[in-house]
């Protein structure tokens, strides 16, 4: 659960400005304040469900982004790379990044 949790986090960070503005409200209110769905509903005055909903279309959205633009694939490699390199290029290349 903490590793999907921490992977939906991760989504975001790299996704979450393609997002709507409710949908990163609802989004950040859940996974950064850690307010449950009854206390998002009563702060945005709409339906528990509604938020449920919210919630999970935008997840699925984060992983379709994800699916699509590769971008933590391809961060992934790119730390792997930088591994194999040595030590005078990684700093190098860390000052860039």
């Amino acid at each position: 659960m903490l590793e999907e949790y921490d992977y939906y986090i991760r989504l975001y960070d790299y996704y979450g400005s393609l997002l709507t503005e409710k949908q990163q409200k609802y989004f950040e209110d859940y996974y950064f304040s850690n307010l449950s769905l009854s206390e998002i509903s009563e702060n945005y005055n709409i339906s528990r469900n509604a938020i449920h909903k919210m919630l999970k279309e935008t997840r699925e959205l984060l992983k379709y982004y994800e699916e699509k633009l590769k971008l933590i694939e391809k961060s992934k490699n790119i730390t792997k790379l930088i591994k194999n390199l040595d030590l005078d290029l990684q700093d190098k290349i860390k000052e860039w990044i």
